[in-house]
């Protein structure tokens, strides 16, 4: 699709608004339009008063127009007026223009429940703070509703935190085979697994050496969290090898969650459950995605519903505390009543935490090569099939603690985290809601460095590819480097010099 754009408006801003109603679409600034190609014009002027924004979708012969104008107010900055300006004369433009309202509005972000934290603290109230959400973004009431339940219950999280805690991230970037939908950066293939040795004893070099500036920035680690890929494609000799290296080379005095990712349950057996639990590990995800074969078969989940149950039986005799597990609204091939069978399934094993997700498509996924059409902006089923998981989540006693939204989910709907109270999953809050700094090893791994005042952050890229990850990229001066750079962040803004 074509956008163009006239006033002081960040291209890609504008892009990720028109994707609410354009999901998957791609976009060209010198594309030339056919009758089918989606074209939409804004324009933005700013004035001593507020921002005036105009916005025009046009496809083909149909065309509409919509305007609005957003004064400033205590709560908005210069680039939030203008964002909110343009955000509500385009969205007033795509709701006329197909006959639907989008759920959350011109909420684009990652993290709709920050915004919603921001206002609680800034002293409104709950029913004032969804006034904003509802009036102001276009939110639609329910979604605001659950934006406010997660921020308090956030904040609660949040509150009894010090200055000085972390938390570590360890990226195992492999899959015993890949998801249809997925593009995430993970290895699959007998040739790829086979670096898994190497990149296993590249990886604990690089993990204690982080430790050890973790300890020399007078950090306390208080969550860990090995994720993938599947981190339990690991072998017991090499889960072993991990763990040990963070127990004999980590201060876990303070650490309050230990998350162990064991997403596929092909890869689950009770050796390597136990010997986590043994070693420290508190939380584990195993995922369905949903308790159809026929639909697992048709996304590419190379394990069936009686070994998910399976895994699930394991690691309760293994003694795990607190057990994750994923559903995926608006899969291929399932319909809301199988999904709605998945759901209530899965709260009569009463899980500590479960996670709903929505259908999202990356753009380099493989379905995509089988079907081009994948994205649905409005399907009324999937958002059917939403509401099913969280009211009956609510219904028996699951809380939410904690949300994001990607781009190009079907129907433009949101993650979320429900548990039993006092098993919220921890790091998903940190991490989300950039709390505090969130140090990452191995491929793919982005370290997150956050202020105490959480007004600056940093971010340092690890290379994605565990090829990359093994060459001459990921040397022993180039990780001193990156640390360097972290002890220039906490120099600034920690006081280390006062301590």
């Amino acid at each position: 699709m074509i956008v163009n754009i006239d006033g002081n408006i960040n291209r890609f801003y504008a892009q990720t608004l028109c994707m609410v109603f354009f999901p998957g679409a791609k976009f060209a600034e010198n594309e030339e339009a056919d009758e089918n190609t989606p074209i939409v014009d804004i324009y933005e002027r700013t004035n001593e008063e507020g921002s005036y924004a105009r916005a025009t979708i046009t496809i083909g012969e149909k065309s509409v127009t919509c305007e609005h104008t957003e004064p400033y107010n205590e709560r908005n900055t210069k680039i939030r007026t203008e964002k909110v300006a343009v955000g509500v004369a385009l969205f007033k433009a795509g709701e006329k223009f197909f006959k639907v309202s989008p759920s959350w509005g011109i909420l684009t972000g990652v993290r709709p429940a920050k915004i919603a934290r921001d206002l609680l603290n800034k002293g409104l109230t709950v029913t004032e703070m969804k006034t904003v959400l509802t009036k102001q973004y276009f939110v639609n009431p329910k979604k605001a509703t659950l934006l406010g339940n997660i921020a308090r219950n956030e904040n609660k999280i949040i509150k009894s935190l010090s200055d000085n805690t972390c938390s570590l991230y360890i990226s195992i970037p492999f899959c015993p085979s890949r998801c249809s939908y997925c593009s995430f950066v993970s290895y699959s293939t007998k040739r790829l697994l086979s670096m898994i040795p190497d990149y296993l004893a590249k990886l604990l070099v690089e993990l204690k050496q982080t430790l050890e500036l973790i300890r020399d920035l007078d950090q306390r680690i208080i969550t860990i969290y090995v994720g993938g890929g599947t981190p339990s494609i690991l072998n017991c000799e090499q889960m072993e090898l991990l763990l040990s290296t963070i127990n004999e080379n980590a201060d876990l005095s303070e650490l309050r969650e230990f998350t162990f990712e064991m997403g596929r349950p092909d890869t689950v057996t009770y050796d390597k459950v136990k010997l986590a639990h043994d070693m420290g590990v508190t939380r584990i995800s195993i995922n369905p995605q949903t308790l159809n074969d026929a639909v697992l078969e048709t996304i590419g989940r190379a394990h069936t519903v009686e070994q998910f149950f399976n895994a699930y039986d394991i690691a309760r005799k293994a003694g795990i505390k607190c057990i994750n597990t994923d559903l995926i609204a608006g899969l291929p091939g399932e319909s809301a009543s199988s999904f709605q069978k998945s759901v209530d399934t899965i709260l009569k094993l009463k899980p500590e935490n479960v996670t709903y997700h929505t259908f999202c498509v990356k753009k380099a996924a493989d379905i995509l090569k089988e079907e081009s059409d994948v994205y649905s902006p409005f399907n009324p089923t999937v958002g059917k099939c939403v509401d099913y998981a969280q009211v009956n989540a609510k219904n028996v006693g699951y809380v939410p603690y904690y949300m994001y939204r990607q781009k190009n989910t079907v129907g433009n709907y949101e993650n979320v985290g429900y548990s039993l109270p006092g098993y919220e999953g921890l790091y998903n809050v940190y991490m989300m809601e950039e709390i505090h700094s969130v140090f990452a090893c191995g491929a793919g791994a982005v370290t997150k460095l956050v202020s105490p005042d959480r007004s600056a952050i940093k971010r340092v890229f690890m290379p994605k590819y565990p090829f990359e990850y093994l060459s001459d990229k990921v040397d022993e001066e180039q990780i001193q480097k990156n640390f360097e750079g972290f002890r220039e962040f906490y120099d600034t803004y920690f006081n280390l010099d006062e301590k």
